[in-house]
């Protein structure tokens, strides 16, 4: 006798959860099973698209069912009732800030790689050039061609290897052309670049935010719905205190930090391998303690990852040594917004009749 959808559903509890400690029926992560003609369709309140720790969940199911017999077919979808925003944005399944309390630590060189890095790991990125007045992604992710213009005046960005980039970089005749802008025209552009861009489907729309704590920052924490921020440092004090103040800011907002990003956290010698901490050691280690939050990863001083920047995006260069730290760096973000979605599923569904298994009865 084939197994029913009550009992698929039993057999689905034992499936736990890697980050949040419980099994996935419960969190509230299943939201339907239906068996039609021998196979399993699941509907799932999943929302990072490749992030290894929810490919794991995904395979884990289809074993369940493959012992049950079952073909599986796995869907994920999150809406309002999960306590996401279907309004703002509603085809960016995810946006992530990466932002620095200062400038010159290597931020737009980790956003370039991250939106790289997904977008390597099978997931459609996007990414958002927000620093107005210093637009560097251009030179890491060259665009393919110019910026097109929708019939209602919506930007659409070009790609630059599978990415697609904005940046105030190519809307100005010449890239060494400064953007001398006040407050107010700063926030008409980050409006438009906000609400005027047809991005299509993105599965993660990555966001290289202005240093700081300005109104770049807080527009965006106002306008959009962040999934989360990557905050980049490096070991250096003053650097450190930059970033708790963003941390700050971050939390004050609503906005969870996904985790923190020591750049040049040490020196590599080319010659003899001895590794140097020219800046500090264990610097982002005291506010990964003091504000709970997780050490994204730590990227070494190394002439490929350096202060000039580099044209294209290390992360898919497979013979650049500092390409499997990046790489890792990327499955670590990836899995920090699916388990912050996760939990806000589970918040928003704790409790609920939905969330319950129904009592079998006989007919």
């Amino acid at each position: 006798m084939s197994i029913t959808e009550h009992e698929l559903k039993i057999k689905l509890e034992d499936i736990e959860d890697p980050d949040l400690g419980d099994d996935i029926v419960s969190l509230g992560l299943v939201n339907d099973v239906r068996i039609e003609d021998e196979t399993a369709r699941i509907d799932l309140a999943l929302n990072a698209p490749y992030a290894p720790a929810e490919m794991e969940l995904g395979n884990r199911i289809r074993e369940v069912c493959d012992e049950a017999g079952l073909e599986a077919d796995l869907r994920a979808h999150v809406g309002e009732e999960h306590g996401f925003d279907d309004e703002v944005l509603p085809r960016v399944r995810n946006v992530i800030a990466v932002a620095s309390g200062k400038g010159g630590v290597g931020k737009t060189t980790v956003a370039a790689n991250i939106a790289a890095g997904l977008e390597k790991r099978g997931a459609m990125v996007g990414l958002l050039d927000a620093d107005i007045h210093g637009p560097n992604i251009p030179r890491i992710l060259p665009p393919e061609s110019e910026p097109g213009v929708t019939p209602n005046e919506d930007i659409v960005p070009p790609r630059s290897d599978g990415v697609r980039v904005i940046s105030m970089g190519m809307l100005t005749e010449d890239e060494d052309d400064p953007a001398i802008l006040r407050g107010p025209m700063v926030n008409k552009f980050m409006l438009k670049f906000l609400e005027g861009v047809e991005w299509g489907r993105l599965d993660y729309l990555v966001v290289d935010l202005p240093p700081g704590t300005g109104d770049a920052t807080l527009n965006l924490l106002q306008s959009m719905p962040v999934t989360g921020a990557v905050v980049v440092t490096t070991p250096q004090e003053m650097s450190l205190d930059d970033t708790r103040k963003g941390i700050q800011m971050f939390q004050k907002h609503d906005t969870p930090v996904l985790g923190v990003v020591e750049n040049m956290s040490s020196f590599i010698c080319p010659s003899c391998g001895d590794q140097h901490g020219l800046f500090g050691t264990e610097g982002a280690q005291t506010i990964v303690d003091k504000y709970d939050t997780p050490l994204l990863g730590q990227i070494p001083i190394h002439p490929d990852f350096g202060a000039e920047g580099s044209e294209g995006a290390l992360v898919k260069d497979e013979t650049s040594e500092v390409q499997e730290t990046l790489a890792d760096l990327v499955a670590d973000v990836s899995d920090r917004v699916g388990m912050t979605n996760r939990q806000r599923v589970a918040d928003n569904t704790e409790g609920s009749p939905d969330n319950q298994l129904p009592t079998e009865t006989e007919d």
